[in-house]
């Protein structure tokens, strides 16, 4: 059994990961960014999903507090993936991790 604050720390993480993904706006960014193999910036995923730069910045904010993707920054652009391990760490085993 995990010790209450630990317990708490994993708690609070979850509500995260799932806040974040309560939004279709960062559904469609998660989705755009599962079909890919590369990182790439988040100007083109703003593109390809159609949100302006200050929702995009909104929106990847939330998603990284969450851990659900990684950033690079290089000069005045950020780059994304998807962190897979907290999808696999929250998500694929939701049911267990209760």
């Amino acid at each position: 059994m995990l010790d209450n604050k630990k317990q708490n720390q994993i708690d609070n993480d979850q509500i995260l990961v799932f806040k974040a993904l309560s939004d279709p706006v960062r559904l469609k960014i998660i989705k755009y960014l599962k079909q890919l193999n590369h990182e790439v910036s988040c100007g083109e995923v703003g593109k390809a999903i159609n949100i302006s730069k200050t929702s995009g910045s909104y929106h990847f904010k939330l998603l990284e507090l969450a851990g659900l993707i990684n950033t690079r920054r290089e000069a005045r652009e950020k780059y994304v993936t998807l962190n897979e391990q907290t999808f696999d760490k929250y998500v694929t085993n939701f049911y267990k991790s209760m």
